[in-house]
């Protein structure tokens, strides 16, 4: 028999934080309508998604969330967009994909951060991802980005990948080689028996983890953690330079 891959062809992307970090750009404006290079964080997002091949994306709302929605209702091209509204109470990560599981497949899906931009390298990472799922034994597949190439992060990393692609987090008091992306394939798995309300998708992946369903894949390209307002001037810098 041969074997049939999911599509994968729908994503979230989460863009309901409230970008304490991003201070004084989200004084008056959601963290995701922050720009860089001319483009909206989220549109770098959306645009990724787009040419991976993501035809529908769910976004979820919660600070200026009318903004934020008037944004995506202009915007034309990539994938079709339906929101996930969270003004009522802001859920997190996890809490955020499982108030939008009605919205997605009962099928693996696309999840990506709206404050880090990726550029793909000579393969869409969506693609990449895509062809490297395993849904006998993933629930979740994190692209992540070697700490080196990790462009504007200060931590020590997040992750470390055995050489069967197994996802382990970072030892205490060492450094991790890998940094997570913000980019998961993850299915729906992955969120049965969640907590309530507002709680991180590191709960999920820690049970997964430890049940050896985590999985990563090497991001080739670039990688920004735009998370505050001298990251953006960094950023711009360096896709300037090409």
């Amino acid at each position: 028999m041969i074997e049939t891959r999911p599509a994968i062809d729908t994503g979230m992307v989460l863009a309901a934080g409230l970008g304490k970090r991003m201070r004084p750009l989200t004084a008056t404006r959601p963290k995701p309508l922050v720009e860089v290079a001319g483009r909206a964080l989220i549109d770098h997002a959306l645009d990724r998604l787009g040419e991976g091949g993501v035809t529908r994306a769910v976004v979820n709302v919660h600070y200026l969330a009318d903004a934020l929605e008037a944004h995506l209702r202009r915007r034309t091209g990539g994938p079709t967009i339906t929101m996930s509204d969270e003004r009522a109470q802001l859920l997190e990560t996890g809490g955020g994909v499982v108030r939008a599981l009605p919205l997605l497949p009962e099928a693996p899906f696309v999840i990506a951060n709206s404050d880090n931009i990726w550029v793909d390298g000579p393969v869409s990472s969506i693609d990449r991802l895509r062809s490297a799922w395993d849904d006998r034994t993933m629930d979740a597949l994190l692209l992540l980005v070697p700490l080196a190439r990790a462009t504007n992060h200060r931590g020590q990393g997040d992750f470390h990948l055995d050489p069967a692609g197994l996802v382990s987090r970072r030892r205490p008091n060492r450094v991790a080689p890998f940094v997570f992306t913000g980019v998961q394939v993850a299915s729906p798995r992955l969120f049965a028996d969640a907590p309530a309300g507002a709680f991180s998708t590191n709960i999920l992946w820690d049970r997964a983890i430890a049940a050896g369903r985590v999985h990563g894949l090497a991001h080739e390209g670039l990688w920004f953690d735009v998370g505050t307002p001298a990251a953006v001037g960094r950023t711009e810098a360096v896709l300037a330079g090409g």
